[in-house]
């Protein structure tokens, strides 16, 4: 995968599909963005990430709310 030194945003990674996604991407060297709009699992999933080496944060997103979407871009670039 060619995801080494990229960053990411994970979006549901909370949980599910999207933490595993997560997971997998912290594992091949990404940095990622965990974000989901349930604080308890998105930050479960960073800390497994930098548990395991890798660099991730969380960021509480509504994916339905534009404004949220625009500002997790934002602080991510």
């Amino acid at each position: 995968m060619r995801v080494k030194d990229k960053v990411t945003i994970i979006t549901g990674a909370g949980s599910g599909i999207g933490r595993g996604t997560a997971l997998l991407f912290g594992r091949e060297g990404a940095k990622v963005v965990v974000a989901d709009v349930n604080e308890k699992g998105g930050e479960e999933t960073a800390n497994e990430i930098r548990q395991n080496g890798g660099e991730a944060f969380f960021a509480r997103l509504d994916v339905s709310n534009r404004e949220q979407v625009k500002n997790v871009v934002q602080e991510t670039i």
